[in-house]
């Protein structure tokens, strides 16, 4: 489904890059990076998934009433609306009597209907595709406007992640969606440009090590390290949760963190030396990395869809190493991007369409399918053992690339999701952009960005 939200980095799922409505990518994830958000959404301060929200929701019981039966109708795009299609069709031959009706929305226009769908109370479909970052701000915006799927879904709780089944619940434990996939993060790397400069990608464990070896490997190739988007980057926000955070902290604003400072300071320093090569969206990130101006790219799983479809001539060229940590031993891995399905509160059919994410998300073999065939890495552990992550992958030199992934995304850190994230990023945002591009001090920066999403959200900051 896509890779972030941000169409200035991530455009249309599939051909068109994830989570936007722009470039090329062939089988991206559907997004969610912390600071994306194509708009705005508000809820009540102080609670970390949305508040009050679901106070009067309709449930679905612990025990299914009927017979399945009647029209599913579904709201999708790109590669997440082709999964559906395709395993749809299993689907209805395994409920005699069962529809399954895909819709592709097309990302650009997602939130505005479905946003609207949310507050009119009528008009949309039975099962909704999300961005799991949206889930908090739907939460707080719209109360009772999904389905509580809780009685169904609270014993799925150890078969995901952490990180993502927190995006789905609220601060009661209640359960308003089931993840579809994630995007653990690693460092592609160019093999290629890495041998000319005779570094071993591996003796890259720390942060600090990756700043020594891009001077030396820009000395020894012209290449800089890292594309950057020169508007919009959403790498401060990966930093920082491969951290354990995100904006908020136990309901506080925490932009002005010790952590927040290092992962910025680090950014600063990337281009104090000259090792980033700032491009425009997802257009000049693809078009960058094809043209080799940069030796790495720390991102998620998802941007092997983007390699192997639309850069498919640089096959035997890329490799992946764990993200380097910030202290020697410390995480090796974050989280970019990650969707989910959810049931609005209007579905005239809620026991067929909770059967329908059961059967699509909480199914090894059909997770794993998806991870075949349209790209979707999985948020689904047990998906993670199937015997497709283990192969070598031709296009990396025979490395397993996805037996890595498939090892950080058990390891990625939960962090705290917010009504208010949505604001916070886009004056986190600024601040970022005041650092990378105008010389700013990232202390300086950052506590007055955290003292402005203070006044905008009511949330007093950590102390």
């Amino acid at each position: 489904m896509s890779a972030r939200t941000r169409p200035e980095r991530i455009p249309q799922l599939g051909r068109t890059a994830p989570g936007s409505a722009l470039a090329p990518t062939r089988r991206t994830l559907l997004a969610g990076a912390a600071a994306g958000g194509a708009l705005l959404l508000t809820g009540a301060a102080g609670c970390a998934t949305g508040g009050a929200a679901g106070t009067d929701a309709k449930q679905i019981g612990a025990t299914p009433t009927g017979t399945l039966a009647g029209k599913l109708t579904i709201w999708s795009w790109d590669v997440a609306a082709k999964a559906m299609q395709r395993l749809g069709k299993t689907f209805e031959q395994r409920h005699p009597g069962t529809t399954v009706d895909v819709l592709d929305i097309g990302y650009e226009n997602a939130y505005d209907k479905i946003t609207v769908g949310l507050g009119a109370g009528s008009g949309l479909p039975d099962v909704l595709t999300v961005e799991g970052h949206k889930v908090p701000g739907y939460l707080g915006t719209f109360p009772g406007a999904l389905v509580d799927l809780t009685g169904r879904a609270q014993g799925l709780k150890d078969k995901y992640p952490e990180a993502t089944w927190r995006a789905v619940t609220d601060t009661k434990g209640r359960v308003y969606a089931l993840p579809w996939d994630s995007g653990p993060c690693a460092l592609f790397y160019r093999r290629d440009h890495f041998q000319q400069a005779g570094i071993d990608p591996a003796t890259l464990a720390t942060w600090d090590d990756y700043l020594t070896a891009g001077t030396a490997l820009k000395a020894a190739t012209g290449k800089k390290l890292l594309i950057l988007d020169a508007k919009k980057d959403t790498t401060f926000g990966m930093l920082l949760q491969q951290q354990g955070q995100a904006w908020f902290v136990d309901g506080k604003v925490a932009v002005a963190t010790p952590a927040a400072e290092r992962a910025l300071t680090l950014l600063k320093q990337l281009v104090d030396r000259d090792l980033v090569d700032f491009e425009d969206g997802w257009d000049g990130l693809v078009s960058g990395t094809h043209d080799g101006k940069a030796a790495t790219a720390p991102t998620a799983a998802w941007w092997d869809g983007t390699l192997t479809g639309d850069l498919a001539d640089l096959k035997g060229r890329f490799g992946v190493v764990p993200l380097p940590a910030f202290t020697p031993g410390g995480c090796r891995t974050s989280n970019s991007g990650g969707s989910v399905l959810c049931v609005p509160a209007q579905s005239a059919n809620p026991e067929l369409a909770w059967a329908f994410l059961d059967f699509l998300l909480a199914d090894r073999a059909n997770q794993a399918s998806m991870m075949q065939h349209e790209g979707l890495f999985p948020a689904y552990l047990p998906a993670l053992d199937d015997p497709y992550f283990q192969q070598p992958a031709p296009y990396y030199a025979d490395q397993p690339v996805m037996k890595l992934f498939a090892e950080l995304a058990r390891t990625v850190p939960a962090v705290e999701r917010t009504a208010d994230d949505t604001k916070a990023g886009d004056i986190v945002t600024t601040a970022v952009n005041q650092v990378l591009h105008n010389g700013a001090d990232p202390g300086t920066a950052l506590r007055s960005a955290a003292r402005q999403i203070a006044t905008a959200t009511g949330r007093p900051p950590v102390s």
